[in-house]
């Protein structure tokens, strides 16, 4: 706008122009470009797929506990440790019985909140096998700050041996 102000010199230009034509028009063909490619690039940014695995988070003070399925179907309960298969997506269902806290995986994507008597549910997806550090981003009192995390993406095809050597559950009596 300074370059066009300057070129043309001291004309007389209507103020409804630069009202108008500057402040609202392109103004809101900015805002809906922006907002066009946001949505876009949100939304691709989203795992899909419709055979998605569900893992359950638990949040107590300190502490992540996950349960998982293991390849056979067996649910598999672990401390602080998330196994989940590389390439496909997966849900995090994320509760919490105490405070609120938070379930991020910064590598994978955006946090989300653990809250008292609700359940959050997260889709996340890791590309490759690896270890992922997440945290708790949710101040919770003293020593929340330890309350980390490691997210294990396994290739399907070699399931770690903590997923397939698991105890089987206790029975019910």
């Amino acid at each position: 706008m300074l370059w066009i102000a300057m070129r043309r010199g001291p004309r007389k230009t209507s103020a409804r122009i630069w009202i108008c034509g500057w402040g609202l028009v392109f103004s809101m063909t900015l805002l809906t470009l922006l907002l066009g490619s946001a949505l876009w690039v949100g939304e691709r940014m989203i795992a899909q797929g419709d055979n998605v695995i569900r893992v359950q988070a638990h949040a107590s003070r300190y502490n992540w506990q996950f349960t998982q399925p293991a390849p056979d179907g067996r649910l598999v309960t672990t401390d602080n440790i998330l196994f989940v298969p590389a390439g496909q997506p997966f849900e995090v269902a994320i509760h919490s019985d105490d405070v609120i806290h938070s379930f991020w995986v910064p590598r994978l994507g955006g946090k989300m909140d653990a809250i008292p008597g609700h359940v959050n549910l997260h889709r996340l997806q890791a590309d490759q096998p690896g270890q992922y550090a997440g945290q708790s981003a949710e101040f919770s009192g003293p020593g929340y700050r330890d309350m980390r995390f490691t997210l294990v993406a396994y290739d399907p095809a070699d399931p770690p041996k903590a997923l397939t050597d698991a105890p089987l559950p206790k029975a019910l009596p």
